[in-house]
């Protein structure tokens, strides 16, 4: 006997570190209950307008945003928005009838998720970091399951709710062997050279930006090709920055706003430089490759140095801080390029730590939510 169709609301946004694990929780939803109806919750005008629609899935704005830490005049709007946010959530409940409310974080997860438990719908909260957003610490008060990423998390969520899972990552992803090849000829890369792959979230990083566009010559030099994502606001500066390459370094340098196929960046890339978030490094774990993380300074309670340490402490990658880029880039990456030992000892051991069956783990907490209703 089939399950009969259930009805989900996913909210979560902002960032990629929280769309993404709501799209692999909604594509693990399909996979385990046939044809589920998912319906998205976003904030009107941040990026989950965009992407969650080029995943196949619905959605639906609020308009929602945080509170500026500074004083500052657009913080005035702060609670009209969370009034008509509130409102509409309301609205979108009572036509849409959810089973159950999900969310992974973001400005719009307050409001749609405050309003569903109120009203007594099973909820979860999936929490990426090591430190949880505001957002997800108030509403640890009401949801029924809080499903987490690292242990230790009873200081801050209530422990009877708190279930270990991992973070979810995006399907693709966990699909890397025999992409190598795709990945190649997806990017354009030439045979025979060394790939390094720069990210720095779904944004960009703009000191990783600025020391690579300061060392770009030298980092070319030791003979490698880079696939460098830059985000939308530095990518005509990185395109400049081409374009006054000597010779034809500039054929090297492959300069993407957004990365669309992760997958193939990660099969093609033989090293890569990220940021340290929660998420980026729930994926360099799965895909195994050499990594240099550098720690976004001013983190909330530094979680994302602590993530970093956590993973040179087993020599699982290299820690490089923000403050020291422009430094010692290009050395530490020419370094480790030239150490084959290295490179293999760490793909062996940050690949141990990886975490693939997390979302199948957090889709059966949500099922024992829907059967439990």
């Amino acid at each position: 006997m089939s399950r009969p169709e259930k009805r989900i609301i996913i909210s979560g946004g902002g960032t990629g570190g929280h769309i993404f694990p709501a799209v692999a929780i909604a594509d693990g939803l399909k996979k385990r209950l046939g044809d589920p109806e998912i319906l998205f919750i976003g904030a009107k005008g941040r990026m989950e307008m965009e992407k969650v629609p080029a995943a196949g899935y619905p959605i639906e704005g609020l308009w929602i945003s945080g509170i500026q830490r500074k004083l500052t005049v657009k913080n005035l709007s702060f609670p009209f928005k969370l009034i008509s946010s509130l409102m509409k959530a309301r609205k979108i409940i009572r036509k849409f009838k959810p089973d159950v409310a999900v969310g992974t974080g973001g400005y719009a997860s307050g409001p749609m998720l405050r309003v569903a438990s109120r009203k007594g719908i099973p909820s979860l909260i999936q929490e990426q970091n090591s430190f949880p957003g505001i957002t997800n610490r108030i509403l640890s008060r009401t949801v029924d399951k809080i499903c987490v990423a690292f242990e230790g998390m009873e200081k801050h969520f209530p422990a009877s709710r708190i279930v270990i899972t991992g973070n979810p990552v995006r399907k693709d992803i966990l699909e890397l062997t025999g992409k190598e090849e795709e990945g190649h000829k997806f990017f354009d890369l030439g045979k025979g050279l060394k790939t390094v792959l720069i990210i720095g979230g779904s944004q960009g990083a703009r000191s990783i930006n600025l020391a690579l566009g300061q060392q770009l010559e030298k980092i070319l030099e030791a003979g490698v090709q880079l696939i460098w994502q830059c985000g939308p606001t530095f990518y005509d500066r990185a395109i400049e920055i081409q374009q006054q390459l000597t010779g034809k370094k500039a054929d090297r340098v492959k300069i993407f706003d957004f990365i669309s196929r992760m997958d193939l960046a990660y099969a093609a890339a033989d090293i890569v430089i990220s940021r340290a978030g929660a998420i980026a490094i729930s994926e360099l774990c799965i895909a195994g490759n050499p990594v240099i993380l550098v720690p976004l300074p001013g983190a909330a309670e530094d979680h994302q140095t602590k993530n970093a340490e956590a993973l040179q402490n087993k020599d699982a990658a290299i820690l490089l801080r923000d403050d020291k880029l422009d430094e010692e880039l290009a050395d530490t990456l020419g370094s480790l390029l030239n150490d084959e030992e290295k490179q293999q000892l760490m793909r062996s051991n940050i690949h141990m730590l990886a975490k693939p069956e997390a979302t199948e783990k957090i889709v059966e907490e949500i099922i024992k939510l829907l059967e439990s209703k």
